[in-house]
């Protein structure tokens, strides 16, 4: 198949991108580079499927080839980066979403969106099933993100109600792995990254709001199946494996033997207290769960870390 990723140099395109390669789908990158990154997919430039499309996709993109899907996977994902790009983050999310929806609808090809889980807002009910409508301030720091998506799927839902688009709507709970960018102000990676550094690991109010991590691959294994399936969603994908951001920071300083202590931060404004998806309809619909253990995804994440710190360390040092 011909499949269009936007957002495809990201942390999780990237992944998808190597995915659907492997599969012997032909892949066009679409990406902008406000977050994402052309190491994340050195490796995949020279291959013949691939291209990369270096575009803002809130602008008009032509492309003369046949699409079979149309992914949206563009927008800032971490609470650093969207504070730092509120107006891009609304706009790749609007207007993003209009643009692939009118490529999806001309090239009579199916739309995948990536939502997330922040369409939950600070949940009211726990674990947050795909009925729930969620609980979102509207006009705070997390809203350029939060209602975007929540925009976008609507958007998605009017295309198919409107003109038949075939689409498939995957909310996303916390995801993690290699190609996480070290400043990118997620969890997982933030206290990797001080833990190999030996920095403080910084906590947010007490540690005590929870988070259920799901690894990449399994994420996109989940993905895949979905792309599949023959239901338009919204679907949750992730784990039920939750546990408290403390308990998290103290898992890492263990398993990396590093010498960090905790600093405790005030708690950011309208940070979910809970997150954990129902997964009852992927499980029964794609017969998917996720198979790597969080201590298993830990170990696989801080390779990586070490490995890329290692070599970007060495690629600074001057020569005498």
């Amino acid at each position: 198949m011909n499949i269009l990723i936007t957002g495809g140099a990201g942390f999780l395109g990237s992944h998808l991108c190597r995915r659907l390669l492997a599969e012997k789908h032909r892949v066009i990158c679409v990406d902008n580079f406000i977050t994402g990154s052309e190491h994340n997919i050195k490796d995949l430039l020279n291959k013949k499927k691939f291209t990369l499309i270096r575009h803002d996709i809130t602008k008009p993109l032509y492309l003369d080839q046949k699409l079979d899907w149309v992914m949206h996977f563009a927008s800032p994902a971490s609470p650093v980066d969207y504070r730092k790009h509120p107006i891009k983050t609304i706009k790749v999310g609007t207007l993003g979403t209009h643009t692939c929806l009118g490529i999806a609808m001309a090239k009579h090809a199916r739309f995948f969106l990536a939502s997330t889980s922040e369409v939950y807002g600070d949940p009211a009910i726990s674990p947050q099933p795909e009925e729930y409508w969620g609980h979102v301030n509207p006009i705070g720091e997390r809203s350029c993100y939060d209602e975007a998506k929540r925009a976008a799927e609507a958007m998605a839902f009017a295309y198919k109600r409107e003109h038949g688009v075939d689409v498939h709507v995957v909310r996303i709970f916390n995801t993690f792995g290699p190609c996480m960018r070290f400043n990118d102000g997620r969890v997982v990676s933030n206290f990797i990254y001080q833990a190999l550094t030996n920095q403080p690991l910084t906590v947010y109010g007490k540690g005590s709001y929870t988070r259920s991590f799901c690894y990449v691959d399994d994420l996109v294994e989940g993905i895949v199946r979905f792309m599949k399936a023959d239901y338009p969603g919204p679907l949750n994908l992730g784990t039920t494996y939750e546990f408290t951001v403390l308990e998290l920071a103290k898992k890492i300083i263990a398993l990396t033997g590093s010498r960090s202590k905790i600093e405790y931060l005030p708690a950011q404004a309208d940070d979910p207290r809970q997150r954990r998806p129902d997964l009852t309809k992927a499980r029964k619909l794609l017969r998917w769960q996720p198979r790597v253990s969080f201590e298993q995804g830990l170990k696989k994440t801080i390779s990586w870390f070490k490995k890329e710190i290692d070599s970007r360390t060495i690629r600074t040092i001057p020569v005498a």
